[in-house]
Order: structure tokens, then sequence, then C-alpha cells
């Protein structure tokens, strides 16, 4: 909110001449605090009578459009000096229910940090009246019943994104160092006339940077007891980012050590702690087979499953289309869709809202901007462990098709290991995928078919896999070009060349022990081409299952069918004549039944032999 000066220097104008306009109602949302006039910070110049110049009107409006929050996570900031979408109706549907402690899971960069700074705002006990950065909000038009909570509140407020550190030490630092901010801005307590003599020596124990493991573990505990004592009102702890340090922790680890801590930590903060009025955590992942949260019946978890909450984490069609009219960019909202729409939280479809922004500020120039704000270890350690079928599933996503997979709600990152089957669950979670059709089974996860959700995320995909590959010394991005040319001009003899190549540089001999390791590389391959092709692997068509078929998605350009065959230590007769056998079995199994029905006309079929490290290709 501004003063009338404020505005008045804005537009240019006199003060008297925006009382005057406030005076006649032409300023919407401005309001009489005392004597004075209040006025919305995004409230635009109405006309006063005056004639201006068409240039000076254009070059008006674009001035007075706001900046977008990029990587802006204060609330009061936030609403006040950029544009800001309201989701202030997070509090009411908060109200409705009023949980004792609530988890929200969703992938990072969905608004997770400034719904929290928004919720530790309307209600935390302040000098100022806080009050003025929600009058003109949706929850401010509630009624009574929502705003009396305003305020009232001591809150504790911790957000663990950047506790990101390759050693537990160094992670347990850094939380002592956020615990000492915490603490001390709560300075009242230092001077407390209420508190025992062993509080004050707590609380200066940890503002003064000299609690160990022990004590910093009960820290919250603590504190929420010495704000109750002293305000006569529990508090309410908010925790944003609750698992960043655990994630560390299995990607460097110190896993054991970061959940022993962070299990009495959240205990003492959340379970059984009767000097709590409310508890919020975020995070990315709902980690309870670790029994961080063992015991704690109070605990209400959200995540992109549920339909509560759905519409409050990223950004949905009707705010997008009041955004781009908002900076006069509405001819763009198709493309912009098929880049950052895609999410379904709940029954809401959502936007990526940083990749949304982000797009906007760049001058509608689309790009991976989700891929660049964070490490993405998580594809990397979902290569390491995949099988064949995994691998196969996730070429088959990166080509625009649908796979069914089971998904857990309540996977652990350590269970990658344990069973490969949980990388669907880790990446839908943490914003790769989306899930329709879901079905609930008995034991609470979900049997979904599951796609990647747009242009955005489908490069990321293509990028960070190919950059494993490339690491791992199997791939570059010249070799997938070259095979793809001599696929698309049937040139067999460069194909075998090239894979015979490849195969010579880079695989070693031990990992050439089956059919399915050829077919995976082979389907890696062609998934990292030019999305000319709609690849299948492994799906049924006229008398049995073939191995792969690449559907042209431009009629001019063939089908291909290939046919994968392996022996060990075959002769070069014998591999040659197994190459034949490739070819006979797409014809006597009819494997063109499905390509034919989808009107392809014309169908390149390729039978490939492998043994060892040699290759025979054949066409027909």
């Amino acid at each position: 909110m501004k003063t009338v000066k404020e505005k008045a220097k804005e537009w240019g104008i006199s003060e008297r001449t925006v009382v005057n306009l406030c005076n006649k109602g032409k300023i919407s949302g401005a309001y009489k605090k005392g004597r004075m006039w209040i006025i919305p910070d995004d409230s635009l110049r109405p006309a006063d009578g005056r004639i201006s110049s068409g240039k000076y009107a254009k070059n008006y409006m674009r001035a007075a459009r706001k900046p977008l929050p990029i990587g802006i996570s204060d609330y009061i900031r936030a609403q006040a000096d950029y544009y800001y979408v309201d989701k202030t109706l997070m509090i009411k549907d908060f109200l409705d229910s009023k949980p004792l402690v609530s988890l929200f899971t969703r992938p990072r960069r969905f608004g997770k940090t400034l719904n929290m700074d928004m919720l530790r705002v309307f209600f935390e006990i302040s000098e100022n009246d806080t009050s003025v950065y929600f009058r003109d909000k949706a929850i401010w038009r509630c009624g009574d019943d929502y705003r009396r909570h305003q305020g009232k509140y001591p809150v504790v407020f911790l957000t663990f994104k950047d506790v990101k550190f390759d050693s537990f030490q160094d992670t347990l630092s850094k939380i002592a160092s956020l615990l000492q901010v915490e603490f001390g801005r709560h300075y009242e307590l230092s001077t407390s006339s209420k508190l025992q003599p062993f509080e004050k020596a707590f609380y200066l124990k940890v503002v003064n940077g000299e609690a160990g493991e022990v004590e910093l573990s009960s820290a919250l505990e603590n504190l929420s007891r010495m704000l109750f004592v002293h305000h006569g009102i529990s508090p309410i702890i908010i925790i944003d980012e609750y698992d960043t340090p655990i994630q560390e922790g299995y990607a460097s680890d110190y896993y054991d050590e970061i959940i022993g801590f962070m299990r009495n930590f959240f205990s003492g903060a959340f379970k059984d702690n009767k000097y709590l009025t409310y508890g919020f955590l975020t995070g990315i992942l709902r980690i309870s087979q670790e029994s961080i949260f063992s015991g704690m019946n109070n605990l209400s978890v959200n995540t992109i499953f549920d339909k509560e909450y759905d519409s409050y984490f990223g950004f949905t069609d009707d705010e997008v289309h009041d955004m781009m009219s908002y900076y006069g960019i509405s001819n763009k909202e198709t493309e912009l869709k098929e880049w950052y729409d895609g999410y379904l939280f709940g029954e809401k479809g959502i936007y990526n809202p940083w990749s949304v922004i982000n797009y906007i500020s760049k001058g509608c120039q689309p790009g991976a901007y989700w891929a660049n704000t964070g490490k993405n270890e998580i594809l990397e350690d979902v290569m390491k462990v995949a099988s064949d079928d995994i691998s196969q599933k996730l070429y088959l996503l990166m080509q625009g098709e649908k796979v069914i997979a089971k998904l857990n709600q309540t996977t652990a990152y350590r269970s990658l290991t344990d069973n490969p089957e949980n990388i669907y669950s880790l990446l839908m979670v943490a914003g790769y995928l989306k899930a329709e059709k879901k079905e609930l089974w008995d034991d609470g996860s979900y049997l979904c078919e599951i796609t990647i959700p747009n242009k955005e995320i489908n490069a990321v995909f293509k990028s960070e896999i190919l950059s494993y590959f490339s690491q791992m010394g199997t791939i570059t991005q010249t070799t997938a070009n070259r095979i793809a040319e001599s696929i698309y001009a049937n040139d067999i003899l460069k194909l075998q060349d090239y894979i015979r190549e490849y195969m010579l540089k880079t695989v070693s001999f031990f990992d050439t022990g089956a059919e399915g390791f050829y077919h995976g590389l082979l389907l890696g391959l062609i998934a990292l081409m030019d999305n000319d092709y709609k690849i299948r692997s492994n799906r049924e068509s006229g008398d049995g299952r073939y191995d792969i078929c690449m559907f042209p998605r431009n009629r001019r350009n063939a089908g291909v069918i290939i046919e994968v065959k392996w022996e060990r230590s075959l002769t070069e007769k014998a591999l040659d004549k197994l190459a034949d056998d490739a070819l006979d079995q797409i014809d006597q199994n009819n494997y063109d039944m499905e390509m034919a029905k989808e009107g392809v006309d014309k169908i390149i079929r390729f039978g490939m032999a492998f043994s060892g490290k040699k290759v025979v290709i054949k066409n027909r």
C-alpha cells in the first residue's frame, strides 16, 4: 500500500489531484486510514479529465506495469513491489479445517517459501500494523472470522532451502546459525520477567552460538514453551523445505546422522507439544519410512494427489490468463501452455510459476528455466539404478508416450537401490512427471498413467540423460545425430558402421550380455534424436511383440520397425543369418499391422543382430 504522496510521485501529478480522485471514488481499492488515503500498490492512474497524447499514454502504461517477482520469497516485498498472484485464500482454507500440523509436498520453485512467508506475516504478532498487507487481498473480503486471527500469534519460521552441505557437521552448523537468527528475532525473551533463569540461559546459549547437537535438537520445543510463557499464547511453527538437509545427507553419505537429528528436532516441535497452536512444513518428499514423523497422529499431509490446496502452489489457467493480459502478451498463451503447463495437482491443472515469470520477463523466449534453478541429481540417481525396462520407459516418455507405473507417496531416497520401481514416485514428486487416470490401491499407492508434463521437462529429460551418458563415456549428440541420419536415409552400411564404431569405443565387453542390453541401447539412441518420430517399444502388433517401432509424425516419412537379436560368440556367418532371422520374424508375426492401421504406407524393416561388440544390420 502507498500514500498519496508516493502515488503522486509515481503518476507524475500533484498530491491534490490524487486526493480529489480518491474523494470521487476513481481509485479502486483506496481507503481512508484516519485522515490519510491509502492506495493499493498496483492501482493504475485513472483518467483525470486532462488530455494526454497517445504516445504519452502508451509509454505510461508500459511504465506502470509491475516487474515480476523472480527469486522473491518475501511476501511483503512481493505483494508491494511486484506483480503478485493472490494466494491468500489458502489462509481461509486452512482456518476452515484447522489441522494441528500440516505438511505440504510440492516440487521446487512452486511457491512454497513465498506461501509460508505469507502465513508468517498474516499470523505473526508485530509492533507494526501488518493488516495493511492484506486489506486489498482476497482473505480480507472473507470477513471477521478470518481477520481476527491476523497478527495474533508468535511465529517461529525456519527455511532449510539453503542447507546444502557435504558433511553432517557443516549441516548442523548451518542449522545452528538459522536457529541463532530466529531466536534473536524473538529478542523480547532475553529480558522477559516471565521466564526462569534456566530458560534465559538456554536462550542465550543458542543466540551466542554455543548450543551443542542435543540442545539444538530440542531448540524448537524450548522456544515454543518460552514464547507461550512470555506472550500467553502458543506459537505457530513453520519449517520450509524441511527435507533439503535430508536429500543432501543421502547424496553425501551422512543420511543416518541427519535422519537421527531431524527425528528428535521435529518430534520436540510437533509431537505432543502442548505449546503449539499450529505447525506447517513444506518439502518435496514425504519422508515417513525413516520414522521422522513417527507417532505423529496430528500430521495432515497434503500432496500433489490431494484436492485440498490444489490451486495454491503454482499458477492456474485463470491466473496465467490474467497475467498475460496485464503484460499485453495474450497472443503468447498457447506457446506458454505448451512449455510450462501440464502439471496436475489434485484436480487442478497447474503451470510451473518459476518458468512462467521467467518466460514473460525474458520477452516470451521459451527455454528450460526450471532446470537452471538447481542440481538435478535425482535424474542421475535414476540412471544409476534403472533396469532395462525402466530405461526403456524413460525413453518412451521422452517421445511423448504414456506408460503405466505404480506410485508411492512415501518413497524414500535410499529405497531406490532396494526397489528401482520407486524411481517413478521420486520423479513424480520432484516435478518431472504428470499422473493421470489414478487408481488407488489398498496399500495407499496409486496405479497411474504417467507422462512428461510439457516441453520444458522433456528438454530437461533429454539434456540430463544425454549429459549422464556423456559423463559415462557412452554417447554424444553427434553420435545420436549420425545414427538418426542413417536410419532416415535407410543407409544400412552407414548405420552398421556408426553403431559398430560406437560400441567399440564406449561399450564394455562385460556389458554386452543379453538381448535386453542391446534393445535398451538402441532405444536410448533413438530417443535422443530429434522428435520426428513417436517411439513405441515392446508392444503387441499382429501375432507378437515387436522390439521398437518408429511412427512418423509426418506421413511423408517412412515408418521404421526394428527387431533385435543376440547370441553369444557367433561367427560372422552365423551373425549374418541371425539378422535375416530378425527380418523374417517381423514379416512372419505381422509386426507392421499396427503401423498399417494408423495409415503408414511406407515401412522400413531393420533386422539387427549382435554378438559381443559385433553387429550386422539388414533391411527390407
